[in-house]
């Protein structure tokens, strides 16, 4: 890092990867705004990285609503300056139950938050980081393994994490103008909240239930460090790091 600290906005930060993933950047040297819904998880972040608050923007979000959106993005140019690298990691699923029983409203509520989520936070990091000086910038975008390959009783979750893999192509060819660099990372089963339940056995694609091997969460972020890590000259378009001997190669 230079001696300036590069400036980094994660979603999701307040739990899971995005939490672990904020306290590898604070510990690189960048500057990092924390985004999510509950002030109070971003702010146990903070706490438990244990860096000082000049290098740190605590700013509730609803990254599904266009307002608080651009005011997220407005308040990061207005404390930092620039826009170096935005994680857009925020994500939500709906019930692990069949296809025909996903509520209209489940599915918005995971569509608002996975995909249009993503696309309003890149929307916006475009406009900061082509007018910057030094231009540029990097965009990471959580896919998940299931951009890939679904689970049973996943289609909300599946489906926004398959339309993040063409969000990111997208991104990565309009990004090339102005300097930005776009990668996703395909993360599976690494252990935070949301995976708890995989540890009790979660449903495989015969219909059986399993325990399922896991991973620290740590090695996903260090995974968005050394991507974040590359000149804007190279590009890591995809990046896969999962549980080794968790059910993803050959599954179904």
């Amino acid at each position: 890092m230079s001696s300036v600290a590069k400036v980094a906005l994660v979603t999701g930060a307040g739990t899971g990867i995005g939490r672990s993933t904020t306290i590898a950047l604070l510990g690189v040297g960048y500057s990092v705004v924390l985004a999510g819904r509950r002030k109070e998880l971003l702010e146990t972040t903070v706490n438990e990285a244990g860096y000082e608050d000049s290098r740190t923007l605590v700013f509730p979000t609803d990254v599904g609503n266009p307002d608080s959106v651009r005011a997220l993005f407005a308040q990061t140019r207005e404390s930092f300056g620039r826009l170096d690298l935005l994680f857009n990691n925020a994500g939500i699923s709906a019930p692990a139950v069949p296809l025909e029983e996903i509520s209209y409203e489940q599915w918005k509520a995971v569509v608002d938050v996975n995909l249009t989520g993503t696309f309003l936070c890149t929307q916006e990091a475009f406009k900061i980081m082509k007018d910057q000086k030094p231009r540029g910038g990097r965009i990471i975008n959580n896919g998940s393994i299931s951009a890939h390959a679904p689970r049973p009783f996943s289609s909300p979750y599946t489906s926004t994490k398959h339309a993040i893999t063409g969000l990111t192509r997208s991104t990565s060819l309009d990004g090339r103008a102005y300097d930005i660099a776009c990668g996703q990372l395909d993360i599976g089963n690494a252990a935070t909240e949301m995976t708890a339940r995989m540890r009790d056995g979660i449903i495989q694609a015969n219909g059986e239930t399993a325990v399922e091997p896991t991973m620290d969460v740590e090695n996903a972020a260090n995974a968005v460090v050394h991507m974040a890590g590359l000149p804007l000259d190279a590009n890591i378009l995809f990046m896969t790091v999962m549980a080794t001997k968790m059910p993803f190669v050959g599954r179904g």
